[in-house]
């Protein structure tokens, strides 16, 4: 078995870090590279092309878009997916309006990375003068840079509750409660249209859970997983 983990926007692989030792029982980990393309399935073909022939399946944010879409474009190779602090809904319309300034911007302004207000907005209360933290999450963006930036930040990301019905693989739902970018109703509507999906929430946690609470999501995914493995 292998496991494939999918970041989300401006995020890389060290992400994941912190549950690396709790994943090592599910055999090696495959990292969707979302850096090159301009479109949620163009990643997710991607992602299939690098990953193994069947696959347990994480997504965070972002990346659970892209998971959705490998889960469908692949049914027969996804062994259970997990789904962390995403949603199903498309772009709202001020959100649409801020990619089009995105876009619109000069490409030779120079990329300095998210802005630390922007990053401690995403965290829990209690984190939001965490530097360490703060820091971490910015130097993944930094790494990535302002080409990945302007390409990601113009994503459509499409709403698929209609198309929420294809995901025939056994699948967990996880919010936090105190994420502040994707809602606890936005989980539950996603856990409502995938047929026998579960449901779990990270307690005292903002949006980027694998990094505010890398244990308290290992102690929920490892023991579910265990079970498709």
């Amino acid at each position: 078995m292998s496991i494939l983990l999918v970041p989300g926007f401006m995020a890389d692989e060290t992400l994941w870090n912190d549950l690396l030792p709790r994943l090592a029982p599910f055999g090696p980990v495959v990292h969707a590279d979302l850096r090159h393309d301009a479109t949620i399935e163009a990643m997710a073909r991607r992602a299939l092309d690098a990953a193994p022939d069947k696959f347990l399946l994480v997504g965070f944010s972002m990346g659970g878009y892209v998971a959705r879409a490998i889960a469908r474009l692949a049914p027969e190779r996804v062994r259970a997916l997990v789904l962390i602090a995403t949603s199903t809904r498309p772009d709202t319309p001020s959100l649409q309006k801020k990619k089009g300034a995105i876009g619109r911007a000069d490409a030779s302004i120079a990329f300095s990375g998210l802005s630390r207000i922007a990053v401690a907005s995403s965290l829990h209360p209690k984190d939001r003068n965490n530097d360490a933290l703060i820091e971490r999450v910015r130097a993944m963006g930094t790494r990535l840079g302002g080409e990945v930036f302007r390409r990601q930040s113009m994503l459509e990301r499409p709403g698929d509750l209609d198309r929420l019905h294809e995901i025939v693989c056994p699948t967990l739902v996880i919010a936090s409660d105190h994420d502040q970018l994707r809602s606890m109703e936005e989980a539950k509507e996603m856990q409502a249209g995938i047929a026998g999906a579960e449901f779990a929430v990270i307690e005292d946690c903002g949006h980027m859970i694998p990094i505010e609470a890398p244990d308290r999501l290992a102690d929920v995914i490892v023991p579910w997983l265990a079970r498709y493995a």
